[in-house]
């Protein structure tokens, strides 16, 4: 990969945790625009730890980030970061969850209305913009989750496992609109996972990640035909692809 084409780049990056813990040892990798890579491996790996140092929610203990040049400067307003739990505000309605980002920013909720609607709109909310997180099923609060996430406009959207809580029907079901949002939206996705069939109907590309310490042991590039669709699920090139992945993933968690 040609670095000068990256959006962000770590670099020889480790994470050393105050009680001794080393989750991240001599982490390289590097993303590019537009592409929609997944990290996957096993529970405990660094992913998540380095999601969070590339959204700045911590500090490397050795190695550098590197941001291309239209970013370096604002960086941290330009990621969109989606976790594991929907973490709204259960006193706050679906218009208000989506809003904060936009708040925080100073933004008069007047102006921010029609970017709050938009952004309902794009994850099929449209409507639900009254109604409260304990009124609404998880898939439904994860869909509020990633509409705060965009509604700022993110050149980068980083996601931490989001739909893993999921029932699989659900689960499907948001995985064929993220696609359908980034094939349209083109943004940059990062998204963490520890599911080879997901990382596989998902991404351009997956980084494999190898038991703690984290490092990148494998990148596999997934040369399928995009947009892809349900039917995509049972086809000989996506169980070729999982068969790849799967065998990358062994090999990652060898001793």
């Amino acid at each position: 990969m040609r670095e000068a084409q990256a959006l962000v780049a770590l670099r020889g990056v480790d994470k050393v945790y105050s009680n001794g813990v080393v989750a991240l040892q001599g982490l390289d990798l590097a993303i590019r625009e537009g592409e929609f890579v997944s990290l996957l491996g096993p529970s405990g790996c660094g992913k998540s730890t380095a999601l969070r140092l590339i959204a700045g929610l911590g500090d490397l203990t050795r190695g550098a980030i590197d941001w291309a040049d239209h970013l370096s400067s604002s960086a941290r307003r330009d990621i969109g970061f989606v976790f594991q739990d929907a973490t709204l505000m259960p006193w706050a309605t679906v218009f208000n969850n989506i809003y904060l980002p936009l708040r925080v920013r100073g933004t008069p909720r007047a102006e921010a209305a029609p970017r709050v609607e938009r952004a309902m709109e794009q994850v099929g909310l449209a409507g639900s913009g009254k109604a409260y997180p304990r009124e609404l099923s998880g898939g439904m609060r994860m869909r509020v989750s990633i509409a705060r996430a965009l509604v700022a406009g993110p050149k980068i959207l980083l996601m931490d496992e989001p739909f893993a809580a999921l029932d699989e029907i659900t689960r499907f079901r948001l995985n064929d609109d993220l696609l359908q949002l980034w094939a349209s939206q083109r943004w940059t996705v990062v998204f963490v996972t520890h599911s080879v069939f997901e990382s596989v109907y998902l991404s351009t590309r997956i980084l494999v990640m190898g038991a703690r310490p984290g490092r990148v042991t494998a990148e596999v590039p997934v040369a399928v035909r995009s947009p892809r669709d349900p039917t995509f699920r049972t086809s000989n090139a996506y169980a070729e692809q999982c068969r790849t992945v799967s065998a990358r993933l062994a090999e990652a968690m060898q001793p």
